[in-house]
């Protein structure tokens, strides 16, 4: 920028500041001479209704993958093929879903037996009768591995093994 171009720049502000410090009392003050205005209370007015608003694709992510973990059974055939592989060779896979509250229950830690070497039947007693979270559970067995990590795996698991299967 040139020097010229920034004199005129700065002129051109001054001259502003000076036009807007020489009409602001002319446009603001109204003096006597402005009728006065009644002004009424407002009326009490109800508040308006929260907007409606939908629900992220998170939400419905969440609800959707709920409903299809409450409707798919422990005991469920389909369920039980798909988690076959994951429990150790020989194992009676209807013996191992018995006791289980819910589908994702017993995947979540069929995953985790696999994922961290603990047998599924030490973290299914500890987990069902000895009412022990998940991550407790395995620090219990193993403290090396990061249990939370592995447990949210293991969720991650048991909910794409639900969600095929029902």
């Amino acid at each position: 920028m040139t020097l010229g171009k920034a004199s005129l720049i700065a002129a051109g502000f001054a001259g502003s500041m000076a036009l807007g410090v020489w009409i602001a009392p002319y446009v603001t003050d109204r003096g006597a001479d402005a009728p006065a205005v009644a002004v009424a209370e407002p009326a009490v007015v109800a508040p308006a209704p929260a907007p409606v608003t939908q629900p992220s694709r998170a939400e419905r992510e969440a609800r959707e993958t709920t409903a299809r973990v409450a409707a798919v059974s422990p005991s469920s055939p389909e369920l039980q093929a798909r988690l076959k592989p994951v429990l150790a060779s020989g194992t009676d896979v209807e013996k191992a879903a018995a006791g289980f509250n819910s589908s994702e229950q017993f995947a979540m830690i069929a995953h985790l037996a696999r994922n961290t070497g603990v047998p599924f039947v030490l973290l299914k007693h500890r987990v069902l009768e000895e009412g022990r979270s998940l991550t407790e559970a395995v620090r219990m067995s193993n403290a090396d591995i990061d249990a939370g990590r592995e447990v949210s795996r293991a969720r991650a698991a048991a909910r794409a093994d639900i969600w095929s299967v029902g």
